[in-house]
């Protein structure tokens, strides 16, 4: 287990911000290492974890709030639009939008090379950064409080994803034939990772029914992912 070795001056700035936003937390160390990035981690000599476990919760628990919240709100909507309204609340873009609108830009710790080269305004880093951040509040809490930190967003950009036309991603198409096809989830999986923290590539493998269906690669983890399903759409006649 990695320890927390962070400065006051981190802990008083992310305390500033979860003040800003409402938040009691029970472990503010814990809302510290979700805002801080692995170029960070990289050009430190502390032994600090970054956030990409957390990363990878709060993609989760978005998956199954968005879900939920769809579900919930539109009885009438299919499957397939059900899926695409889902997808147009996750998606790196509009994440990376909410993030904006808290401004964690500001707050993250990141590597010198990764600051220099914007990475406190790139789109992938500050969609990571808000999936962190919701990943550390289910776990200092629950999933009700994060739902409730969640749901907002979603209701301040409903109008607009609603009326944003192809929302209809290449993770998403591949989703929707998997399903009218009974052959399981897609599977993706990080096969390789190169370059410096601040310019960093992902190749990403996607399998359906064990069998490999195409390969992305890509600045970040889901831009791979749709690369690779954009592959595997061709692959299988679709594209």
């Amino acid at each position: 287990m990695v320890t927390q070795l962070n400065s006051q001056a981190d802990v008083r700035l992310v305390q500033a911000l979860l003040e800003r936003l409402g938040l009691h937390v029970k472990n503010i160390e814990l809302f510290v290492r979700a805002l801080t990035h692995s170029s960070y981690v990289n050009e430190t000599s502390a032994m600090i974890e970054d956030n990409e476990r957390l990363e990878f919760l709060g993609d989760a628990v978005l998956d199954f709030v968005s879900g939920a919240y769809v579900y919930e709100q539109f009885p009438e909507m299919k499957e397939g639009e059900m899926t695409r309204m889902r997808s147009g609340f996750v998606r790196t873009e509009q994440l990376a939008e909410f993030a904006r609108q808290v401004d964690l830009g500001p707050v993250l710790r990141l590597g010198r090379g990764e600051l220099a080269s914007g990475g406190q305004e790139r789109d992938t880093v500050l969609c990571g950064a808000f999936e962190s951040f919701v990943g550390a509040l289910y776990l200092d809490s629950d999933i009700a409080i994060a739902e409730k930190f969640i749901l907002p967003f979603f209701e301040a950009s409903r109008e607009k994803i609603l009326a944003t036309p192809g929302l209809s991603d290449p993770k998403t198409r591949l989703q929707e034939y998997a399903q009218a096809h009974q052959l399981g989830a897609p599977i993706y999986l990080v096969v390789d990772r190169s370059g410096p923290e601040h310019a960093r590539i992902f190749e990403v493998v996607v399998r359906l029914t064990a069998q490999e269906m195409g390969r992305g690669k890509g600045s970040s983890k889901s831009a791979a992912e749709q690369e690779a399903a954009q592959a595997a759409l061709i692959w299988l006649g679709l594209e």
